[in-house]
């Protein structure tokens, strides 16, 4: 692993957001679902997120989480990821979402 520094660390952009709506993303090579989600002044931006093994999609609309919002765009097939929503991958796979303990405003910064 390598180490970063402070000011490394201090250029990732973690937002909190809502997630506004989710659908399957029945292109994508491995099951993901397509997000958009609001990160306040920073606007709404979409992401592709492999989260179907655990989350379903009634249960991620109005589901609070963190992402990181200043990484370039990424072309995922027919679908322009925005985002990198963030979440724990266990030994099988399985995504659990990274999410705050509370509600705050969508777009507060993690640090």
């Amino acid at each position: 692993m390598d180490n970063l520094n402070w000011d490394d660390f201090s250029k990732v952009e973690m937002r909190t957001g809502t997630i506004l709506e989710a659908e399957v993303f029945k292109e994508a090579r491995v099951p993901a679902y397509k997000l958009k989600i609001d990160f306040g002044e920073y606007g709404i931006k979409q992401s592709s997120a492999q989260i179907t093994e655990l989350y379903d999609l009634e249960s991620l609309v109005g589901k609070q989480i963190i992402a990181v919002v200043n990484f370039p765009k990424k072309q995922i097939g027919p679908f322009m990821s925005e985002c990198l929503v963030l979440g724990s991958v266990n030994d099988t796979g399985a995504v659990t979402l990274i999410q705050t303990e509370r509600n705050t405003s969508n777009g507060e910064r993690v640090s």
